[in-house]
């Protein structure tokens, strides 16, 4: 079975797992819409987190973790607490950025839709980061979950306007806290 992450996953999975592959979810964007009132925010102040929502000639990149047969229900129900706050899994098909064929045909990806009761969807960058940098729960700061997942993209060479956008709002906020 194989996990594909396209958020904190990226960066820390939590899990043992057999094999890493870097790969390509199409038809979905990654967007920072998804509330989190119980990792990097607080049932009274949400922080942000990534969600990805369809759009048809959309990419994202992501990483994908083969567990093994012996722990998969064990990851699985790690993963089904990690991912709760309005979180449902799907089985989709992976590629690389080479190949039209799947790279794997059934990766589980966890998908917060917009009828989920924590999706606070679109908003100005500038609104975003200010609620992030409000933000804090239980996993840590929300801006460390930004910072890091723009930096881990950066790693793999993905490019990811959406998420880079929010860090520079961040990085400007945190370089000079008058803003």
């Amino acid at each position: 079975m194989w996990i594909f992450g396209y958020g904190s996953l990226i960066w820390r999975p939590g899990f043992a797992y057999e094999a890493r592959q870097p790969g390509i979810l199409h038809g979905f964007r990654r967007v920072f819409y998804q509330g989190s009132p119980d990792h990097r925010g607080v049932p009274d102040a949400p922080g942000r987190v990534v969600t990805l929502l369809p759009e048809p000639r959309a990419s994202t990149f992501g990483v994908a973790f083969k567990l093994g047969a012996s722990e998969q229900a064990r990851v699985l129900g790690e993963l089904d607490v990690r991912e709760q706050g309005g979180y449902e899994r799907h089985l989709l098909p992976i590629f690389s950025a080479e190949h039209d064929a799947p790279l794997i045909d059934e990766a589980l990806v966890y998908l917060a839709t917009r009828d989920n009761p924590h999706y606070l969807g679109e908003a100005p960058i500038e609104a975003i980061a200010h609620q992030v940098l409000q933000s804090h729960g239980p996993s840590g700061p929300n801006t460390e979950y930004v910072l890091r997942l723009a930096e881990a993209l950066r790693a793999e060479g993905a490019d990811d306007p959406h998420v880079f956008a929010i860090e520079r709002a961040l990085r400007q906020h945190l370089d000079d806290p008058s803003r």
